[in-house]
């Protein structure tokens, strides 16, 4: 059985386009359905007994590549999520963060993050954190240059790890949808022991009973994190 219970689940929420090209829509439809996937496995995270926080893979440094409007899309997406989505993180007990580099965002939407952090910073049942423009290997590089510049001279891997963005836990279960088997620059410290699986579900098609499966499944796995 496995030897810790669930705390710290990581989501790569992958197939959107996918989803709609197999439906002939266009890709926006894909993230709009993705999004509202991403409520219903965010308040099943709230209710589970174990799960402390989900951290979800929303927009990488990589994606800044895509067709300019699909990312301004992308922003709107964002944008009305977080304000549509306020009653349900008060309604839940959910804490919302972000990790990743914000500067990259318009102040408006900055705006819309900072502010929705600090109303539900209070609450207490879940955190969701989104990755933002966020990169595996940026934020292990701005840690340690935060470190040089607090004068250290050499650093110990707790030192390191409390300077990343993400303090609360490593990661215990990662899930990535759509087929795709690969972890594309996230969370690569907090993922050293991480139970990781792969499902060929496209993220809207996504649900909270498939999720239900998988982590009856990581309850079977015996973590060893490197012994025996």
């Amino acid at each position: 059985m496995s030897e810790t219970p669930l705390k710290h689940l990581a989501i790569i929420m992958d197939g959107n386009g996918r989803w709609a090209k197999q439906r002939g829509l266009k890709r926006t439809k894909g993230h709009e359905k993705g999004a509202e996937v991403i409520r219903d496995i965010t308040t099943y995270c709230a209710k589970h007994p174990t799960i402390e926080t989900v951290t979800f893979y929303a927009f990488s440094t990589e994606n800044w590549k895509r067709p300019k409007l699909e990312v301004e899309f992308l922003m709107k997406i964002l944008d009305r999520y977080l304000k549509q989505e306020l009653m349900t993180y008060q309604e839940h007990g959910i804490r919302f963060q972000v990790i990743g580099d914000l500067t990259q965002f318009s102040k408006p939407l900055q705006k819309r993050i900072l502010d929705t952090q600090e109303l539900t910073k209070d609450n207490t049942d879940l955190i969701q954190v989104l990755a933002l423009s966020y990169g595996g290997r940026a934020e292990i590089t701005t840690a340690v240059n935060q470190l040089i510049a607090e004068g250290k001279k050499s650093v110990t891997e707790e030192d390191i790890s409390l300077a990343l963005q993400t303090p609360y836990s490593d990661i215990d279960l990662l899930i990535r949808t759509s087929g795709e088997e690969r972890i594309s620059n996230f969370l690569l410290w907090q993922l050293s022991y991480s139970e990781l699986y792969f499902t060929p579900t496209l993220w809207p098609d996504f649900t909270a009973e498939e999720l239900d499966e998988i982590i009856q499944s990581y309850k079977q796995r015996t973590r060893r994190f490197g012994g025996v």
